[in-house]
């Protein structure tokens, strides 16, 4: 993943880069954009002769023969890349997105250990660089180490709190390949927050409401769940005993911060509930959230993000429409049914959000060793 220059104002370059305010590196600039363009249309070859002029204008831009880099890997001439590349690591000026490109062409290349290195590298000078914990992490993924791929994910998430694709993968493989779901329902959902309208955010949407038809069990009076290998909670409510026999079970439950939270909070959440579709789910989410707020929230001095962000859309009378949002691509027919008739109230919704952003930082995060 790449800052395209195109996002990038005119204005903004001129000024960040004092001698942008010259006439050659001002022409620098659109060549340069109109390279990007071309590289985005599939056609990078095309790209080259307009990232050479831009060079020749602002020879003092690293940006420039970077972008002819990233041109080159995509035409997979990866040796012309990393010719590239190498002086470019070697300069005062370099940055991640150059060590980032130059362990993705070590290994197209199959050098996988050289790939390593210089991610390792580039950590080294860029701690806080989210784009190099992951490509580290995804050359652990390939070797099939799900648990160091994990160490690489996370140490991105604490890192770079707002670079999404780090909490996708983690999302992925605490859903899909550990029985740990409740880190993976966590981070898949701040994912969601993150990074909207992709395929990926399809595939994490479908992959939370399938883990809640798989861990959420529901028989008759009794409701099951089961986020976490080594706890299993089952709770069973007549309604002739009330909420209090439900708080009674709790009391003789001792568990940690994830499952000794979440999951009591989701076995309150479920009692009554026949079956989990996205209509159920957004009851269960709504009792969640309010269990979480009034008796959860104030026992651990570190609050969940994503838990506080829901409170803040809840005040705004939108958690309904957010909650079949964020699982909609798990029942699409029942998500496009709600939507046709409720069309106004999830515009409501689009608008808000829009300003509304979940914001994470170095004091206002999540990552899962801090609970």
């Amino acid at each position: 993943m790449r800052l395209s220059l195109l996002q990038l104002p005119l204005a903004l370059m001129l000024i960040s880069g004092g001698a942008y305010a010259q006439q050659d590196s001002a022409q620098a600039i659109e060549k340069a954009r109109a390279a990007i363009r071309l590289m985005d249309n599939g056609e990078p070859e095309k790209s080259i002769p307009l990232l050479e002029e831009a060079i020749k204008l602002d020879p003092k831009t690293l940006d420039w023969p970077y972008e002819m880099a990233y041109a080159y890997y995509q035409m997979k001439n990866y040796d012309k890349s990393l010719d590239i590349l190498k002086k470019l690591a070697r300069r005062d000026d370099t940055n991640d997105r150059v060590y980032q490109l130059l362990g993705n062409s070590y290994d197209m290349l199959g050098k996988r250990e050289k790939a390593i290195e210089t991610y390792e590298k580039g950590l080294k000078m860029f701690p806080t660089a989210g784009n190099l914990y992951l490509e580290r992490g995804v050359v652990e993924i390939l070797a099939k180490d799900y648990n160091k791929a994990l160490a690489y994910f996370e140490a991105g998430i604490k890192a770079a709190p707002m670079f999404a694709s780090n909490y996708y993968w983690a999302a992925k493989i605490f859903c899909n390949n550990t029985q740990e779901e409740v880190w993976g329902m966590i981070y898949g959902e701040i994912f969601l927050n993150l990074e909207r309208n992709t395929r990926r955010t399809q595939e994490i949407s479908k992959a939370l409401y399938l883990t809640y038809k798989s861990e959420v069990k529901l028989d008759g009076d009794s409701a099951g769940v089961s986020f976490s290998k080594n706890n299993t909670i089952n709770l069973r409510y007549d309604p002739k005993d009330g909420p209090e026999a439900l708080a009674e079970q709790l009391k003789k439950i001792r568990l940690p911060y994830g499952t000794g939270i979440y999951e009591p909070n989701l076995g309150i959440a479920v009692v009554g509930e026949k079956i989990i579709n996205l209509e159920s789910l957004n009851r269960i989410r709504s009792k969640f959230l309010e269990a979480y707020q009034q008796k959860f929230r104030s026992m651990s001095t570190v609050p969940v993000v994503v838990f506080d962000y829901q409170q803040q859309v809840k005040d705004a009378g939108l958690l309904e429409p957010y909650n079949y949002w964020i699982l909609g691509y798990g029942e699409e027919q029942e998500f496009t049914n709600w939507r046709a008739a409720n069309e106004d109230l999830f515009k409501r919704f689009l608008e808000w959000v829009k300003d509304h952003r979940l914001k994470m930082d170095e004091q206002n995060q999540f990552y899962r060793t801090r609970y």
